[in-house]
Formats: structure tokens, sequence, C-alpha cells
């Protein structure tokens, strides 16, 4: 798929500026060159984005939608190069992992401090990334190595299987099934369920695991992120169901195992076919590893 960086560019730089004229003089080109960028762009995504009038330039519903994602699109590029420009100026006194975000949040810190201690020369950059930018990290060596959800890879990765994760019924303490040792599908037929979606693909994996039982559940409300379903759990909205890992320890929430069926996904290693590690890299590696398998085994 083509991304029209250039279009994009454009695009913000006429709602920053509010005119075409003072995106112009902002982004050093004519004002004929910004309307055919942004024009192109609009062909490209097959919808008009800003309706122009000669007083002023107005977001149509397609250009409102588009503008959060845009400024999320050039946001991440610019720590993209950043990241690759400060790989190359920091040569090997780094330590590079790429991690799942709301796991990342949930497991690494204490990993990272014992690391730190044993190595306090070597600083470490984490880059808590979606799952289909782990591998791309790691093929661009940005990253040492990376854990991701199990995909197909190209190029010189290779993945290696590190566990599969159940998913989890979360729910508060106070709720009557925080006391079961494990829950069926069936019988959350009549609570109130917060879905978590895209970006982790989540509910495809719950969908396509649990079958026609999917149309009995009451999935109520829906969120982009863990955090907020977890939040929404706690304030009584609601349960949810999430990866075990990514519920942290003292998360005043209760994770009971999921039954008939139960359901989980892989978790892999990712690294270059022919990459070799530091010393240091490979014992970060074995840590991280080590602290992934010691809280899968525990019971909740």
């Amino acid at each position: 798929m083509h991304i029209d960086f250039l279009g994009i560019q454009a695009f913000l730089a006429i709602v920053e500026c509010g005119s075409f004229q003072l995106a112009a003089a902002q982004l050093n080109l004519s004002q004929a060159a910004v309307s055919h960028r942004l024009r192109k762009l609009e062909e490209n995504l097959g919808a008009r984005l800003i309706a122009r009038t000669t007083r002023e330039v107005m977001l149509t519903d397609a250009g409102r939608s588009f503008l959060p994602r845009a400024r999320g699109a050039v946001k991440e590029l610019a720590l993209s190069l950043a990241a690759v420009r400060g790989h190359d100026e920091a040569g090997g006194r780094w330590a590079a992992i790429a991690f799942l975000p709301t796991m990342a949040a949930a497991l690494l810190a204490p990993v990272i401090d014992a690391f730190a201690a044993e190595y306090p020369g070597l600083a470490v950059r984490i880059f808590d990334n979606s799952i289909h930018e782990i591998p791309e990290l790691v093929e661009s060596r940005s990253a040492d190595f990376g854990v991701t959800v199990s995909l197909a890879l190209r190029g010189e990765l290779v993945q290696e299987k590190i566990a599969d994760e159940p998913f989890m019924l979360a729910c508060r303490p106070d709720h009557p099934l925080a006391s079961r040792r494990a829950v069926r599908w069936q019988e959350l037929a009549g609570e109130t369920l917060i879905r978590i979606a895209l970006p982790f693909d989540n509910s495809l994996t719950i969908d396509d695991a649990i079958g026609p039982m999917r149309e009995q559940l009451r999935w109520r409300f829906e969120t982009q992120r863990h955090a907020l379903a977890m939040q929404m759990v706690r304030e009584g909205m609601g349960l949810t169901v999430l990866p075990k890992l990514h519920l942290p320890p003292g998360a005043e929430l209760i994770t009971i195992p999921m039954i008939e069926p139960a359901v989980s996904r892989t978790l892999v290693l990712v690294t270059r076919r022919n990459g070799m590690l530091s010393l240091a890299q490979e014992r970060l590696r074995a840590m991280v590893l080590a602290r992934i398998h010691e809280r899968l085994a525990t019971e909740r």
C-alpha cells in the first residue's frame, strides 16, 4: 500500500495554519503545489478531506475522522527516524528491545531494573510498539530482539515460540465470579462485557475460538486499549477478557482462566537469522524470557 506522506504533510499544514496560503509558506511551497498534494491524497483515499470556501477551509466528516490518524502517522514516523538516528549514534552502548505495549507495562520494569544493576554502563532502549511493527524494528536493527504474537515473517527474520498465553476474565474482587477457579464462556451470557478491539486483534482471536457462542455474549462497550478496559472494570461497568500477561501486579482486579473453550495466543521471540547478540544482550533476552515464564506459571 502506498502511503502519501507528502499529501498527509500538506493536509496537516492546511488544518494547522487555517489556509492554503499560510500552509504553502510553512512548507516553503507554492499554493498550487500544496493544493496538488492535497488533491492527490484525496484521490488516493477516495474522499474529500477539506471543504474549500472563499473565506476559510473546513474539515469534512472524512477529514475529521482522518485528522487524528494523520497526526499519529507523522508522529510514529518521527519516532522511528529518531530511533534509527539514535541507534547509529549510540553504537554498542545500547541494548534495545521491542515489546507489546501493555505487556511491557506489566512485565518489564523489574527486569530492566535488575539488568541495569548488572550492566550499569549500558543503556536500555524499549520500543513498545504494535504487533506488526515489532518485526520491522528487529529487521531494521533498531531493536536487538522483539517479543510479539506469532505471525508470518519475511526476509531475514526468525521467530521462536516462547509460550501460549491464555486469555483470562478480569473482574473486581467483589464480583460473584471472583472466587471461581475457572469460568465457562457460556456463563458470561448474562454479563455486561467490555471488548478490547484493534489494534491488538484480541477480539478476532476470541471470536474465532468460541464460534457461534459469540452471539450469546453482550459486548456493550468497546475500547482500543487494555488500560481503559481495566479501568472500566474497576469502576464496576462490566467485565473484560484479556491476555494474562497484560494485567500488571497490584491492578486491584482478579483474573480467572476461561474454559470450554480455553483461548490463547502464541508469544514468540523475533530475531535476525544471522544476528549475533552481545553477552549483555543475551543476558537481557534470558531475563525477559524468564520473567514471561514466571508470570505465566502463576495461577492467576
